[in-house]
């Protein structure tokens, strides 16, 4: 594993081994503006165990509809994936917890790779999350990353046939993203025992903590979901407090139990 990988993963047993559930918090990169982000990702980083930073994108397949206009809001003010990295850079003092970015593969192609994981470990990120790149095309992305010690986290759908989750959960680095809901960000997680069934699965699969995502609202949901998840993602729900004029680490702080 790649020390950004290790950093992640640390990070997070931490929270589990003092016997609460891990938090990851999404945040869009220039959301509310460019000038709030910094001082926004440092409150959100004291908040919780691991921060992802969504870069903004204009065809964000995987987001629903509260993150799609997070990152209209940051494309429109300027944001992008050059302008998030120097961002993040300039926070390195005030923020401790772990970053992953959360990108598509068109911006990171267009910025191009080797450079991507040069800056990426300048700015001090830790993992990638890409969440339209197939596994067996990885290996571009995955090398670059490797060669500047910045995990890729796979992430595992109730979908995913059980040999291709075990690959899948062997792969990652950091921790396994395990999407709780068929579509995209924002969903309504299942109100039966199939989630526990499945989060089940992928935990026995994984030598890695396990973070359950898309759908995750409230606390409620993290009970719901940990165990036998180690931990949660927690994105739209996030944003639309923001949204509200919310305070984003006393969101966080009251959706973990």
């Amino acid at each position: 594993m790649t020390r950004g990988g290790d950093r992640i993963a640390a990070a997070l047993r931490r929270a589990i081994d003092s016997g609460r559930p891990a938090i990851a918090a999404f945040i869009a990169a220039g959301f509310p503006s460019r000038r709030a982000f910094p001082s926004l990702l440092s409150e959100v980083a004291a908040a919780c165990d691991v921060v992802e930073v969504g870069i903004p994108f204009s065809d964000p397949m995987a987001d629903g509809i509260t993150i799609q206009r997070a990152s209209r809001v940051a494309l429109a003010g300027g944001a992008s994936l050059a302008w998030a990295l120097e961002a993040i850079a300039g926070t390195r003092g005030s923020v401790e917890a772990p970053v992953v970015l959360m990108s598509y593969v068109n911006p990171l192609l267009a910025y191009g790779i080797d450079r991507l994981s040069r800056d990426a470990a300048g700015a001090g990120i830790s993992g990638f999350i890409v969440a339209d790149l197939p596994f067996e095309e990885r290996r571009p992305v995955r090398t670059a990353l490797h060669d500047a010690a910045i995990g890729l986290v796979q992430m595992v759908t109730p979908a995913t046939p059980e040999p291709r989750l075990t690959r899948l959960a062997a792969a990652s680095e950091g921790f396994v993203y395990a999407v709780t809901v068929t579509g995209t960000t924002g969903g309504r997680l299942p109100e039966d025992d199939r989630m526990t069934r499945y989060l089940a699965r992928v935990r026995a699969a994984s030598t890695l903590p396990v973070l359950a995502g898309f759908g995750v609202a409230c606390r409620a949901d993290v009970s719901a979901l940990v165990p036998p998840a180690h931990g949660v993602v927690i994105g739209s729900a996030l944003i639309a407090a923001l949204e509200r004029g919310e305070s984003a680490a006393s969101f966080l702080t009251e959706a973990r139990p």
